[in-house]
């Protein structure tokens, strides 16, 4: 009997690392390289992250990796490098059960397998990044970050000529900047000038009533004039790009969002706009006030008011639209959401930055942070919300960072179930962020449809 247990003790120190490793299931299929018994393989190679499977906690586990990887006798052996973006990751030949609990990083090539974890603690089979290797010491993978560069923009960020964030990155967000000034009073005046090929700045003036929604096209800017109002009729932004919206009053949409930004729509800026519904028809009755999906892209969401509401605003329409991933680049400031369920915002899949907002009296979740989505937030005053802060209701949670900056006056406690992001926007943007106790002073009196023209 004690051979026995010998032989055992001895099976499984050859086969597991740190007494946790799940086996592959398809070891028939690896190949003699990923076997260990293959030459070495010349510089960087992608690895294919869509074939990982889950191995617990941070852990992803891909087979068919090449070269000589650690066993139980040689516990250190294997060359391989992993990168995230061009950028190493590490330490190499890690205990399992730490890349499953600590990820950030950490990997072990091991019995012609990769068992890894994204920088972040993020799912790296969503996160958007390409992740590859090298076993002859290459160490530069030669990819483009998605990450952000700083705007080059010269127009000063707050300045209200331009945009705060993703909308001023990659580009510039300027509308209909050069194009002829037109006035408009009705419905139809103002779907000419919206569907229009042409650059306009085109001013809203009066009340405009009716029913559906108008597709604005690229290069337009509209703008309210004091007073003016939209009733019943949505602006829908798609595919279309280089497009302000601002200073517009637009309630009481019905089938659709009062705004809705989606099919690739890119350099979108959505500014001191006024949305909203009403809560009395139920959950069904009207759609969201403001929302982004479907590939859209580089779009900022700045002082907008936002009330009377179930769902005022989404990013990322479902969890089975993954196409979503490597979009979704959104600014969310000094917008004040009041008299509203949840969603303020819900997110999926994307890179959200959320800074300066004030939540006040939401009765479901705050911020919804879902689907791998990774959300920055600075210094947001959260005011009587059922849950400021939620990560689990969607399929799949995402990943949160700078909870700490925000203040939660009466509210209840964040419900986040996973590690903290490192991800910060590229953006300069500290030279506007004002501390979060003095957000519902400016943001109640700054947001909505304020500006003079």
């Amino acid at each position: 009997m004690s051979l026995l247990l010998l032989l055992v003790v001895l099976t499984f120190s050859k086969c597991k690392k740190g007494s946790d490793v799940v086996p592959f299931e398809n070891q028939s299929d690896l190949t003699e390289a990923a076997r260990g018994n293959g030459s070495i393989i010349t510089g960087i190679k992608t690895i294919n992250v869509g074939s990982a499977v889950s191995d617990g906690g941070f852990s992803y586990k891909v087979i068919n990796i090449p070269g000589t990887s650690d066993s139980g006798n040689s516990p250190s052996v294997s060359t391989l490098q992993v990168f995230e973006n061009g950028k190493a990751l590490g330490p190499a030949h890690a205990m399992h059960a730490d890349i499953r609990d600590k990820g950030k990083g950490l990997f072990s090539h091991w019995s012609g397998g990769l068992y890894f974890s994204a920088s972040d603690n993020t799912d790296p089979r969503s996160n958007g990044r390409t992740y590859t290797y090298s076993l002859d010491g290459s160490g530069n993978s030669a990819i483009t970050p998605p990450v952000t560069p700083p705007i080059t923009n010269p127009e000063k960020p707050g300045s209200g000529t331009a945009a705060i964030g993703f909308a001023s990155v990659d580009g510039k967000t300027t509308g209909g900047l050069g194009g002829q000034t037109v006035t408009v009073t009705s419905l139809s005046a103002l779907k000419n000038a919206v569907e229009s090929s042409s650059a306009l700045i085109i001013l809203v003036s009066g009340k405009i009533t009716g029913t559906g929604y108008l597709n604005v096209k690229s290069n337009k800017t509209i703008q309210g004039l004091a007073g003016s109002s939209m009733e019943g009729v949505g602006l829908m932004i798609y595919g279309s790009n280089n497009v302000i919206v601002q200073n517009m009053t637009i309630r009481n949409v019905v089938t659709y969002s009062n705004i809705i930004i989606k099919e690739g729509a890119h350099h979108i800026w959505i500014d001191h706009c006024d949305l909203s519904s009403d809560r009395t028809h139920g959950w069904d009755y009207y759609d969201g006030l403001l929302d982004v999906g479907k590939r859209a892209d580089y779009v900022t969401l700045s002082w907008n008011r936002l009330h009377d509401s179930h769902i005022p605003m989404l990013i990322g329409f479902g969890d089975e639209n993954t196409d979503d991933i490597g979009h979704l680049r959104v600014t969310v400031n000094n917008n004040y959401f009041y008299n509203v369920s949840e969603r303020q915002p819900s997110t999926r899949f994307g890179y959200i930055h959320v800074f300066n907002n004030y939540l006040q009296n939401g009765s479901g979740y705050g911020i919804g942070v879902t689907m791998g989505a990774t959300v920055r937030t600075d210094n947001n005053y959260f005011e009587n919300q059922a849950i400021p802060i939620f990560t689990e209701y969607n399929a799949k949670p995402g990943y949160v960072s700078g909870a700490e900056t925000n203040i939660y006056a009466n509210s209840k406690a964040n419900r986040i179930s996973t590690a903290s992001s490192t991800w910060t926007p590229a953006y300069e943007y500290k030279s506007v962020l004002i501390a979060a106790a003095n957000v519902p002073a400016v943001v109640s009196a700054g947001a909505g449809a304020t500006l003079a023209r």
